[in-house]
C-alpha cells in the first residue's frame, strides 16, 4: 500500500477485484486481492507475478482441502511456477483461511469426520461427496470472476494461456472449473475422492491433464484415483503414481516434468 493506490476493475457487471501491491521478494512481485464473486461474497486471494520477463500465462492455483492460500507448501508451489515465468493466483475456497465455514458445511464436516473416525467407508464417501459437490458448486463461479479481474488487473490478452493446478479439494473444483470454463487449456490435478458428479465433469475435460495419485493412501484408494484418471476425456493425459499418503507428495523434483512449460508457453 504505502501511499499507491488499489486497482479496481469491474467484471460483467457482478463481480469487482481489487489488488493492492505489496513487495517484491526474491524477483516475486506479490499481491493481494479481492473478488467479490457473483453470489456477492468477498473472496481474498493472492497473486505472485516474475519482475522480469512474465510469459504471458496464468496458472490458478487452488490450496488443498484444510489449509488456506497461505499454506507454505501451496505457497512453494506456486513460487516454483513463477520462477519459470507464469502468473499464479490462488483464492481462499469457501469456508476456508479467511472465509468462515458456514453451519451448514461445519455440519457436514462434521459427519464425515464421524464417519472416518467410526471406520464407516461408504458413508464417509457419500458424506464426503455431498460436502464436496457443495463447495465445488460454490467455487467454480468464484474461480470464473477471479479469471475475468486477473485478466485485466495482469493486463493479459483474452485469449492468454492458463492452467489449473489443485490437489484434494481443489483438485475437485478443477475439474468442476475445467468443465465449465474454455479458458483452461491444461490441468494437474490428482489426489481426490471420487463421486458421480465428480466422474461426469471429469468426462467432460478434454484438455491435457497431469494426475497426482498416493498409492497408499486409506482416505483416497488407488482404486479410487484410477477411476477419476479414466474418466477424462483427455487423450493426452498422464498419471503419476507416488507412495504414501496424500499430504506426502514429493517435493524433491520426482514429479517435476515440465507440464505447464510445455502446455502454456507460447
Amino acid at each position: 500500500m504505502h501511499g499507491r493506490a488499489a486497482t479496481q476493475v469491474a467484471v460483467a457487471g457482478s463481480a469487482a477485484l481489487v489488488g493492492i501491491p505489496k513487495g517484491t521478494i526474491m524477483n516475486i512481485i506479490e499481491r493481494t486481492f479481492s473478488v467479490v464473486s457473483p453470489a456477492d461474497e468477498t473472496v481474498p486471494g493472492v497473486v505472485w507475478s516474475p519482475a522480469e520477463n512474465p510469459v504471458g500465462a496464468l496458472i490458478l492455483a487452488g490450496h488443498p482441502a484444510g489449509f488456506d492460500k497461505s499454506f507454505p507448501p501451496h505457497v512453494a508451489r506456486a513460487h516454483a511456477l513463477v520462477r519459470q515465468g507464469f502468473h499464479v493466483a490462488t483464492i481462499d475456497a469457501p469456508g476456508q483461511g479467511e472465509r468462515p465455514r458456514t453451519p451448514e458445511d461445519a455440519a457436514r464436516v462434521a459427519a464425515f469426520q464421524e464417519a472416518r473416525g467410526v471406520g464407516d467407508q461408504p458413508l464417509f464417501n457419500q458424506l464426503l461427496g455431498e460436502y464436496t459437490t457443495s463447495v465445488v458448486e460454490r467455487a467454480v463461479p468464484e474461480w470464473q470472476a477471479t479469471l475475468d479481474a486477473l485478466l485485466a488487473l495482469l493486463e493479459l490478452e483474452d485469449d492468454a494461456p492458463v492452467g489449473y493446478l489443485g490437489i484434494t479439494m481443489a483438485c475437485a473444483i478443477g475439474i468442476g472449473l475445467i468443465a465449465a470454463e474454455p479458458r483452461i487449456t491444461a490441468a494437474v490435478l490428482g489426489t481426490v475422492s471420487a463421486h458421480d458428479g465428480l466422474l461426469t465433469a471429469a468426462s467432460k475435460a478434454d484438455i491435457p491433464v497431469e494426475f497426482l495419485l498416493p498409492l497408499d493412501d486409506q482416505d483416497l484408494p488407488r482404486e479410487v484415483g484410477f477411476a477419476v484418471f479414466d474418466a477424462f476425456a483427455s487423450t493426452e493425459k498422464v498419471l503419476l503414481g507416488f507412495p504414501g499418503h496424500h499430504r506426502q507428495i514429493p517435493a524433491d523434483g520426482r514429479l517435476e516434468t515440465g507440464f505447464f512449460a510445455r502446455q502454456l508457453k507460447r
